[in-house]
């Protein structure tokens, strides 16, 4: 079974509800990347009338944690993944509709090749980064998934 933009909304829906509720919607999955995008509205906003910081989280997390997830669904193994560390940073106020992307699925790729040679665990760090409407990166980040073939 393929990994689909609509299949993962549904799973968030029933799997991750914030995400869902507050508009974390997947707009494209390929080999290579994701891209996701939320609108800033009132129930994912924080008092400063901008996107809550924790919102840009979970879309950005789903770009870097969609891509892992077809690549181990397409090695064939048992590998589980985890975020063992993020790191983000903000540049400028995230209002109106924000799309996050990652297009780092080589990196994946090579972290699993190499778990499933070697049987040890590894880790790659892959970055997300949310654009506004006008083109302005608004906030980018950084997640470091942990990948381990299960025995």
């Amino acid at each position: 079974m393929n990994i689909s933009p609509s299949k993962l909304n549904k799973f968030l829906m029933f799997k991750l509800p914030a995400a869902y509720f507050t508009g974390v919607r997947t707009k494209e999955l390929n080999e290579n990347s994701c891209i996701v995008s939320v609108k800033h509205r009132w129930a994912n906003q924080n008092p400063f009338k901008s996107m809550f910081w924790a919102v840009q989280g979970m879309a950005a997390e789903l770009t870097t944690g969609a891509l892992v997830m077809q690549k181990i669904r397409k090695s064939g193994k048992k590998i589980s993944m985890l975020v063992a560390s993020n790191k983000a940073s903000f540049t400028k106020k995230a209002t109106g509709r924000i799309t996050f992307s990652c297009d780092e699925g080589l990196k994946i790729d090579e972290a699993i090749n190499k778990a499933i040679e070697t049987g040890e665990g590894q880790t790659v760090w892959l970055k997300s980064t949310g654009i506004n409407k006008d083109g302005v990166e608004v906030s980018t980040f950084n997640f470091e998934w942990t990948l381990k073939v299960k025995s």
